[in-house]
């Protein structure tokens, strides 16, 4: 198996050890970053990410990506995108990731990509990277049980859909399948950066991403990972997790 290693959360380069990917290929995807603000920087890593998944997705092969965070979902659906193919997108997370940069509280880029992908700000990173928005209605949130109100206000009335592990409502077409492990129970999953309790077990969160696989429709996967970095135990159950991820 292959695997697209953004080695990254943002413009921050992540330590090797944070992605245990024992037996596998891993293709990483790094770069010096230019100067410039955060945007700046991770468009110019993106912009390879994106050619090496439309590479893939053009040669026939479903590109596997893993990385330290969500942002880099939209340099994934850029590529398939340039690839030709129109993708829906299927979106588990225990956050929402559908801030605007006017209703985040904090600041934080990582909280925006889903509300990018549906067409908000497209100067900051799409325009850059060749993203095309997305019609709101064919973006599905799965599970996303930690929203800041500026997110619920936005859900409450847009188009894009927001529905549990286990019933999850899938556009038709391709998709791109994107799982933030944040979504498993923070209980099963310790180290986590943004822990949420109150989820999903690991069982029911792989029961679903099966579900979603078997309908051959997925034209890309992609996992981020944002954890601190391992002690004890924790490279074993990543290792565990990421295997069963990407073999499902």
């Amino acid at each position: 198996m292959t695997v697209t290693l953004v080695p990254y959360h943002q413009d921050e380069r992540l330590p090797d050890a944070s992605f245990p990917l024992p037996g596998l290929d891993v293709i990483p995807v790094t770069r010096e970053l230019p100067d410039g603000d955060v945007w700046t920087r991770v468009a110019a890593l993106y912009e390879l990410v994106s050619a090496e998944v439309a590479d893939q997705v053009s040669g026939g092969t479903t590109p596997s990506v893993v990385s330290g965070d969500c942002l880099v979902a939209e340099a994934v659906l850029a590529g398939v995108q340039r690839a030709g193919v129109d993708a829906s997108v299927i979106w588990f997370d225990a956050h929402g990731d559908i801030h605007s940069l006017e209703s985040s509280t904090s600041g934080y880029i990582g909280g925006m990509p889903l509300r990018q992908i549906v067409g908000d700000h497209p100067e900051l990173l799409a325009d850059r990277i060749g993203l095309r928005p997305l019609p709101e209605e064919r973006a599905v949130l799965v599970d996303a049980r930690d929203l800041d109100p500026g997110e619920e206000d936005f859900l409450a009335t847009s188009k894009v859909r927001h529905c549990p592990v286990d019933d999850v409502v899938l556009p038709g077409g391709p998709l791109l399948l994107h799982i933030d492990v944040d979504v498993i129970d923070k209980d099963e999953l310790p180290g986590l950066k943004y822990p949420v309790g109150g989820g999903p077990s690991t069982g029911a969160v792989l029961a679903s991403v099966r579900r979603v696989l078997a309908t051959g429709r997925v034209a890309a996967l992609d996992i981020a990972c944002p954890w601190h970095p391992p002690e004890g135990d924790d490279t074993t159950v990543r290792a565990r997790l990421l295997n069963a991820l990407l073999s499902a």
